[in-house]
């Protein structure tokens, strides 16, 4: 549906949601998937709130989703699965959508999908258990109906998906005509919607999701810097994604190694880092964890890894498919000794395009790690995205001398003036035998070293190395005014529902600003003054208030927390409220 919203012109931001367990129990509250999309004729900045229609196929997936539908709002459900047996599941006395008070509140509409599915595909030949699972395409034809959405993209995409099973493509595409044809037979509602294009700036678009915009930004990286990438990666979900989406384009110079574990992985890009590559590693919650003292390896080389963390809800296995933003402090400060690095923040899901590039280019500019933070909302949602033109896509230098004759006078941590970077010499490069390693370097040579003024240099030196990034990166914008009562602060998936949020009391003349935070260590230069521009500071994250402490420690303001812990995004009412709430006060 999002995929055919995007050619038809729309708009579109999806929001997956689904349980960790691989086989959740069927038909009980903790076993619902659910899928919402957010498509419009302008430009749209979340999944959204409240949904318009609800469709649901059983009633654990009624329970868990009816509040989210809004008022006058449309219905659907499967009334085949309501049986008494799928009730006492969820704790229902009695059929749901036969109650009068559902039925004032909404518009209902209780087809037989699973039979009227089952008669669509008599002839097919196929096994019951099969035909019943092609009812969510039936299911997908009443949606189109109801939004004048054409069908034949989706029936391209199920021969290509089905490509081996010639029955499949037949009977899940008559499962989708047929729920069309159901829904324009019996005429479900009076009025059908018909959603224009949106008025989004020219250019080519595709539909993209957090974990393919990051693939292709990694590998977009690698060929303007003309070097080869290795991705490293154990399972983890959602971080995963990212592994699957690499390895699909094995056409690039581009390898992907799947690790036997997380210390693996991160050793593997630290070796990758040495011998000359674009070296990226991601993992996920107690991944990256593991991570950590290899990590901290990687700063004492001077060495270019990026380590991309899509946070999932914790501690320990926590919620694995549920967002959170919970890992900011330990980016910042979750190594052991005096390590600091520089740690970016994707915003949405066609973000991480650019996200990755930029990681790429600070690591290769300062041979310092970066860590790129996203988080399961990002990684697996989705949005149209437009293509850049090539000739916007500026290279990206690097420190990688080949010439035996390019440094006369060699030593490996020699510094440029203004990066501070040390030259990235490959190792096997004629004259230039060097050694790296976890052990303290002189500032010089590289030699071990245990003189206690040398470590000192050297750690003011690794800090003030990250600290001089802060030179070639953009100052913090804002949207709305430069100054006045209130400036709402985010950072990472936030942004849509901030953005949204602040636009709808800007239309009221409210005094009030956003700020999205891309560059969390070192923060933009501008910093200090925008901050000093606002009577107050609202900092809504998916945490307990990490981005607070660091603007408490880093700028001495008094920040109002705003925090939701629930494995969800916020939502636009909700910031809108605590904004009304401040500005009253």
């Amino acid at each position: 549906f999002s995929h055919t919203s995007s050619l038809a012109g729309n708009d579109t931001m999806t929001f997956p949601d689904f349980p960790a367990e691989i086989r959740a129990p069927q038909g009980t509250l903790a076993g619902v998937s659910g899928f919402q999309i957010h498509f419009a004729e302008h430009q749209v900045f979340t999944p959204g709130d409240e949904v318009d229609v609800l469709i649901v196929m059983n009633p654990a997936a009624l329970k868990s989703n009816l509040t989210s539908l809004k008022p006058g709002g449309i219905l659907i459900a499967d009334k085949n699965s309501f049986s008494e047996r799928n009730l006492q599941k969820v704790g229902y006395a009695t059929d749901p959508l036969l109650d009068q008070e559902l039925q004032q509140r909404f518009f209902v509409i209780a087809a037989p999908i699973r039979d009227l599915t089952l008669n669509a595909l008599q002839e097919t030949g196929l096994p019951k258990a099969q035909a019943e699972r092609c009812k969510n395409f039936f299911a997908l034809g009443i949606s189109y109906w109801l939004f004048e959405r054409d069908l034949e993209p989706s029936l391209q995409w199920i021969a290509a998906k089905f490509a081996s099973r010639p029955e499949l493509i037949q009977a899940n595409q008559m499962a989708l005509r047929a729920g069309y044809h159901y829904a324009d037979t019996v005429e479900l509602i009076e009025h059908r919607f018909s959603i224009e294009k949106a008025n989004l700036p020219p250019g080519t678009y595709r539909n993209i999701n957090g974990a393919n915009a990051l693939a292709i930004g990694l590998i977009s990286a690698a060929q303007l810097a003309d070097l080869p990438l290795l991705y490293t990666g154990y399972p983890i979900t959602p971080a995963s994604d990212i592994l699957h989406a690499l390895a699909r384009l094995r056409q690039f110079p581009v390898l992907t190694y799947q690790a036997e574990d997380e210390i693996a992985a991160m050793g593997a890009a630290i070796g990758a880092a040495w011998g000359g590559h674009i070296a990226v590693t991601a993992s996920s919650g107690p991944g990256i964890a593991l991570k950590m003292e290899a990590l901290g390896l990687a700063i004492m080389t001077e060495l270019p890894v990026v380590v991309i963390n899509a946070q999932r809800g914790g501690p320990s296995t926590g919620l694995p498919t549920k967002t959170e933003q919970s890992d900011l402090l330990q980016a910042i400060y979750g190594r052991n000794g005096e390590s600091p690095l520089v740690v970016l923040a994707v915003d949405s899901p066609a973000d991480g395009f650019a996200c990755a590039m930029e990681a790429v280019r600070l690591a290769l500019h300062a041979m310092t790690p970066v860590m790129l933070l996203t988080d399961g909302y990002l990684i697996m949602g989705s949005e149209p995205w437009r293509l850049p033109a090539l000739a916007d896509l500026k290279p990206i230098p690097h420190r990688q001398p080949t010439d035996p004759d390019s440094i006369k006078e060699f030593q490996p941590y020699m510094r440029d003036g203004d990066s501070l970077a040390r030259p990235w010499i490959v190792p096997g490069t004629p004259g230039k035998e060097h050694r790296i390693g976890g052990l303290e370097k002189d500032a010089a040579s590289g030699n071990v070293s245990y003189d206690p003024d040398n470590h000192e240099k050297m750690v003011r030196i690794r800090a003030q190395k990250v600290q001089n990034v802060q030179q070639v990166i953009p100052p913090q914008t804002v949207f709305g005014p430069s100054g006045g009562r209130l400036l709402v602060l985010g950072w990472g998936s936030t942004a849509g529902a901030i953005h949204q949020a602040v636009a709808q009391c800007l239309q009221k003349g409210q005094s009030v600003a956003h700020a999205q935070l891309r560059y969390l260590n070192p923060m933009p230069a501008n910093m200090a003054g925008l901050l000093d521009s606002y009577d107050q500071i609202l900092i809504p994250e998916l945490n307990a208030g990490q981005l607070s402490v660091l603007i408490r420690n880093h700028f001495q303001k008094p920040v109002i927390e705003m925090h939701k812990i629930k494995g969800r995004p916020f939502l636009i009412t909700e910031i809108v409220d605590r904004i009304q709430e401040i500005l009253q006060q």
